[in-house]
């Protein structure tokens, strides 16, 4: 069973949030749809995007796996975004959590070490 995802993230000023997505996600978008939306593709067929929604932004909530989660939030620290929180599950896996200036919710989570 094959599966495509766009996850979508409502947000109340589309240029801040442009400029913060891209330094989250490390690139531009893959595509931008039209003048409210931009879309990167975090994997074949997995999509994140944003879109101005005035009234619904800030209650996102995603969390992505990677592979490598040291080297991606090296990667966006890097880029100048800090996150607002670390956890570790008593199962070892971890997250990390960042909030764009609405407040949405992205989190980058791992295998244990």
């Amino acid at each position: 069973m094959a599966v495509d995802l766009f996850a979508g993230i409502p947000v109340n000023d589309y240029p801040a949030a442009l400029d913060w997505y891209e330094r989250l996600l490390g690139s531009p978008p893959a595509f931008v749809p039209n003048d409210k939306e931009a879309v990167w593709e975090l994997a074949e067929h997995r999509y994140l995007y944003i879109e101005l929604r005035p009234g619904r932004a800030g209650h996102a909530l995603h969390t992505v796996f990677v592979d490598d989660l040291d080297a991606r939030i090296a990667g966006i620290t890097g880029r100048g975004v800090e996150p607002t929180s670390r956890e570790t599950y008593s199962n070892g896996v971890r997250k990390v959590t960042y909030r764009d200036p609405d407040g949405n919710e992205i989190g980058f989570g791992g295998a244990p070490l």
